[in-house]
């Protein structure tokens, strides 16, 4: 199998230099028996694709390099695909606007993306980038786009149906190496991402920024699994305004948030005036604490964010939920009292403060829950058995 790899390598190498020899975009690399930078036998990849990839069920590969999809390439891995990348904050797989990436895995036998270093750690690598033409905030007009954080890559669009592929049993480990103190990678990166993309049964896995972060775009994902993410585990902002189905989070000894969900993006100014904030809808969610004594908070929502919550568990917190508004104005707070943001059904175990409220708004508890201990969370012991790490 890895002699007929090497053939299909060689020929899309030699294909890139027939056609774009006059510019300066990197091949697609693929060998056999490359060492990895760390002595291992596998097929290495990286470069830009300049024809459709297949990864072989159940092969190793080393990631030497950004691996870019780019428009009109399909990236496809099969399941039980490992791939070990090389240590660098510029070491991740990219999936441009107009790309398509096909990872389906199964419980059984999962793809997993992970740390090529010897004795791994957080931030080793990258991560997984996935960039689509739905709709986002932080710029105005229909077709306009932003730029990614990772690869200065092009997000963001009109077309809320857009279609960037299917992840399923995936788990990414080790990512969330930085650039530079404003440029950081996750676990998965999921920018102007459209509801015609599948992700579903996805886990990242002791990350050094976020797990998953959404950077406005309208795609639903559900069966997602956070563990040890040493910043926010779920993080949205630019406009988010998808379903979050069956969540679990659980925090490790390094840990910030286990949601921070922004209405648009912080960094860059309130473009509340392009029409719309981030809206999520998150159902059947458990975030795993490491308990109240500690100064932590389960969910900070800022900067006018929207967000609906049924079914919730939140156990081991300083704080519940956090509202925040930025520099006086009443943007998040107005979403409780409209009724768009709120809590149905949740159960508090070791909280020591359910709301703090900092916005400008006025309400109380019972504005902002209901169903006070009838939240059962997600059945995580169920959904995650035989694919995700501990």
């Amino acid at each position: 199998m890895k002699k007929n790899l090497l053939l299909t390598g060689l020929t899309a190498v030699a294909m890139f230099f027939a056609s774009c020899s006059d510019d300066d975009t990197s091949q697609i690399n693929i060998t056999n028996g490359g060492d990895g930078g760390n002595g291992n036998q596998d097929n290495v990849i990286g470069g830009t694709l300049s024809e459709d990839l297949t990864l072989t069920a159940n092969e190793t590969y080393t990631l030497s390099s950004a691996l870019i999809v780019p428009t009109g390439r399909t990236l496809t891995i099969n399941e039980g695909v490992v791939v070990k990348a090389n240590a660098g904050s510029d070491v991740y797989i990219a999936v441009q606007q107009g790309a398509t990436i096909n990872a389906s895995g199964s419980a059984s036998n999962p793809i997993v993306l992970t740390s090529n270093v010897a004795t791994p750690n957080a931030g080793d690598w990258g991560g997984l980038i996935i960039l689509g033409r739905a709709p986002i905030n932080s710029v105005a007009g229909g077709d306009a786009t932003s730029t990614s954080e990772i690869g200065n890559l092009p997000y963001g669009g009109s077309i809320e149906n857009d279609n960037s592929g299917t992840l399923r049993y995936v788990r990414v480990e080790y990512s969330g190496g930085s650039a530079d103190a404003s440029s950081e990678n996750n676990g998965f990166s999921f920018y102007g991402v459209g509801s015609g993309t599948t992700i579903e049964y996805i886990q990242a896995f002791e990350g050094k920024d976020d797990g998953v972060e959404f950077f406005g775009g309208t795609v639903n994902a559900s069966f997602i699994s956070v563990v040890g993410a040493q910043d926010d585990s779920v993080d949205w902002t630019e406009g988010y305004t998808g379903s979050l189905t069956n969540v679990y989070v659980r925090h490790g000894v390094d840990h910030d948030k286990g949601i921070e969900g922004d209405g648009f993006n912080t960094d860059i100014g309130n473009n509340s005036d392009s029409g719309f904030f981030s809206a999520p809808n998150i159902t059947n969610i458990t975030i795993v604490g490491r308990g109240s004594s500690n100064e932590n908070e389960a969910i900070r929502l800022r900067a006018g964010t929207r967000a609906l919550f049924t079914n919730v568990e939140l156990s081991g917190f300083a704080e519940a939920f956090d509202l925040d508004d930025e520099d006086g104005e009443n943007i998040t707070g107005s979403g409780v009292t409209a009724n768009e943001t709120g809590v149905t059904d949740i159960l508090f175990t070791d909280v020591t403060l359910r709301l703090k409220n900092d916005t400008g708004a006025e309400f109380t508890e019972d504005d902002f829950f209901s169903g006070i201990d009838n939240g059962t969370g997600t059945d995580y012991d169920t959904w995650s058995a035989g694919w995700v790490r501990n």
